[in-house]
């Protein structure tokens, strides 16, 4: 199950048929399934409050996400998604507000299935990881 929700924005331009169904492909192509996945769209401000009171992190971010299980074949977590830093590093990093909305969505998913971005390596798979998954929405 899947879903999609906010917490103090409208609602971004999604296709929750669509999405739902790419979201799955990529868990399944790594041989993944789908839990339960929850998705609370919110503001920079929010997203912010979150991040301090639940992880202690004291900085702006565009996903923050929370796993709700220790499997690791089943993918069930809570994402929470700014779409205040989605809008900005759309343009900081010259990418269309869809592309870069749906960059962040796959990314808590990549990290799920067990992907990071800490080190320079780590994040250049990260941004290659994110970028095929992206081909196969917009193809």
């Amino acid at each position: 199950m899947i879903r999609f929700s906010t917490l103090d924005v409208e609602m971004p331009p999604i296709d929750p048929q669509r999405d739902k169904a790419w979201i799955s492909q990529v868990a399944e192509s790594y041989g993944k399934t789908v839990g339960e996945l929850y998705y609370y769209f919110c503001s920079d401000e929010k997203l912010l409050e979150i991040n301090r009171e639940r992880l202690g992190h004291d900085f702006y971010t565009d996903i923050v996400t929370f796993p709700l299980t220790d499997f690791e074949s089943v993918l069930s977590s809570e994402f929470c998604i700014s779409i205040d830093r989605i809008k900005e590093n759309a343009v900081t990093f010259g990418r269309s507000y869809e592309s870069e909305l749906h960059r962040v969505i796959i990314h808590g998913v990549l990290h799920l299935i067990g992907f990071d971005d800490l080190t320079d390596d780590e994040e250049r798979v990260m941004r290659e990881k994110e970028e095929e998954t992206l081909k196969i929405l917009f193809s």
